[in-house]
């Protein structure tokens, strides 16, 4: 199984590791299209502080990331599930998972990012901020740029099995699975049930909708569960308490659809 997540905006605080080694990461086939994005962004920030909050769309109490960005060779690093926070995070809680869960997490997880293109759990970066939506001016839109580098080293990564994709809309334009891949990739929608004058209504929701992302992360993981196709993603998540409804792709080889539905919103 392989999981598909977003970053979060927001980034812990610089670790205190040694700093970035890049040829450490996971997914070497992207180290050269890495390179190029850190290398315009270190000069971008260093050179023109005002340009460089124009581009990255920083807002005045945000102006702290340029520097940060400026160090993002020497800062200290962390592992990647320690720098990335906010609400998907804390609901997947990868520092409280036994021993077993976080082995299955650094090999089943992979983080898209604006800047490294994708890295999996395990791997030491420094916080940054470079988020997929934007347009450097040497190399253009992030997604469309990572789409051509991501496009031949991908496919090998999700070899033989599910991959599940719980990425928001602005990382899902660095790689769209394709082919047989894409006929065993499942998605996933959380839907909010209440009654209303006795009737049921069902709500999209956003913040709960990472929380509830992450905590069926939590739950496979936990539950040591691997399955290997949309179908068998189904089974295990109605076996661990979640009321799933199933959509079939249109068409054959597409990906699958999936709606989580949940009577509370916590």
């Amino acid at each position: 199984m392989l999981v598909l997540l977003p970053p979060s905006e927001g980034k812990a605080a610089p670790g205190r590791g040694a700093p970035l080694k890049p040829e450490s990461l996971s997914l070497p086939g992207l180290a050269d299209a890495r390179a190029a994005v850190l290398d315009e962004l270190v000069e971008l920030c260093a050179a023109d502080e005002a340009k460089a909050q124009e581009v990255l769309g920083l807002s005045d109490g945000l102006r702290g990331e340029i520097a940060k960005n400026v160090e993002l060779r020497t800062a200290g690093t962390r592992p990647a599930g320690e720098i990335y926070t906010g609400v998907l995070y804390d609901a997947l809680g990868l520092a409280t998972l036994d021993q077993a869960a976080r082995r299955r997490a650094r090999q089943s997880l992979l983080v898209f990012s604006g800047l490294w293109g994708a890295v999996r759990v395990g791997d030491r970066i420094p916080s940054y901020r470079c988020s997929m939506g934007v347009k450097l001016p040497g190399l253009g839109a992030l997604g469309t740029y990572w789409r051509r580098a991501m496009d031949p080293v991908l496919p090998e990564v999700a070899r033989g099995g599910l991959v599940l994709d719980l990425r928001s809309s602005a990382y899902t334009a660095a790689w769209k699975p394709k082919g047989e891949v894409a006929g065993r990739t499942a998605t996933v929608r959380v839907l909010h049930a209440q009654m209303v004058d006795g009737v049921e209504k069902r709500s999209v929701v956003s913040h709960f909708n990472k929380a509830t992302k992450g905590r069926i992360v939590r739950s496979l993981l936990e539950a040591g569960r691997a399955p290997r196709s949309p179908g068998e993603l189904v089974e295990a998540l109605r076996d661990l308490g979640y009321v799933v409804e199933a959509e079939a792709p249109a068409r054959a080889g597409g990906p699958w659809a999936l709606d989580v539905v949940v009577a509370e919103i916590h």
